[in-house]
């Protein structure tokens, strides 16, 4: 039981955190920072210091990560991703391999969230970049690590097509994540979205834009031993 004024009672005034999702599911705790002050993620970060499971912290911008730094000094932190992990150590990896292409440059920090998202979930992983259809040598010259996969997270703005072509390619299916790349006309990934939802190869699973935990996470279960 939690003392009264410890981070755990504070944490209770505007979170419940489930500390035994874990147990239940086989998949650790996750935070969404995007609309918390830094002030409440060092109060969450303080109550899970203790906990004997992985907590992500996804959607850190730089005051939340400092914030949650200041009360795990040794969590693993990619500023790229805007995750943390706590523990730092990534679990020993089980399960088929996820292979995550990002598609431009642009779409890493999406591609890399899912990626370290499956890492955290016991999966090994691999990432490919830059491999989009304005260049389709680049996939193919890939396609012997492409058909060694479980499952393939492909993250692709702009016109969102990358996931079709890979999906036609490979035996394994795909988690097409679109990304909020593109100009005008993308509508922030609408249009990628769109696309993706409207893949003819079939295998095709698609998760909400940017949504790269979401893609990771999937594919991590999809890869599961």
């Amino acid at each position: 039981m939690t003392e009264p004024g410890s981070a755990g009672s504070a944490v209770d005034a505007f979170a419940q955190l489930d500390h035994e999702r874990t147990k239940r599911r086989g998949y650790p705790e996750a935070i969404y920072c995007t609309g918390k002050t830094p002030e409440q993620l060092g109060m969450i970060a303080a109550a899970v210091r203790d906990q004997p499971y992985v907590t992500l912290f996804t959607r850190a911008n730089k005051e939340h990560a400092a914030a949650i730094l200041a009360e795990l000094p040794g969590a693993f932190h990619d500023q790229d991703a805007h995750l943390l992990a706590w523990p730092a150590r990534i679990p020993d990896a089980t399960g088929g391999l996820v292979v995550v292409l990002a598609a431009g440059t642009s779409d890493l920090p999406v591609a890399k969230e899912a990626q370290l998202t499956a890492c955290y979930l016991g999966r090994p992983t691999e990432l490919i970049v830059d491999v989009g259809v304005a260049g389709l040598h680049r996939v193919l010259g890939r396609l012997d690590v492409l058909r060694q996969a479980r499952v393939v997270i492909v993250a692709a703005g702009m016109d969102g097509a990358l996931p079709s072509v890979v999906a036609g390619l490979i035996a394994a299916p795909v988690v097409a994540l679109p990304t909020s790349v593109g100009y005008g006309a993308a509508f922030d990934g609408l249009a990628a979205l769109l696309a993706m939802l409207n893949a003819c190869a079939p295998g095709v699973a698609v998760v909400n834009i940017d949504n790269g935990y979401g893609a990771g996470h999937l594919a991590a279960q999809i890869a599961a031993p």
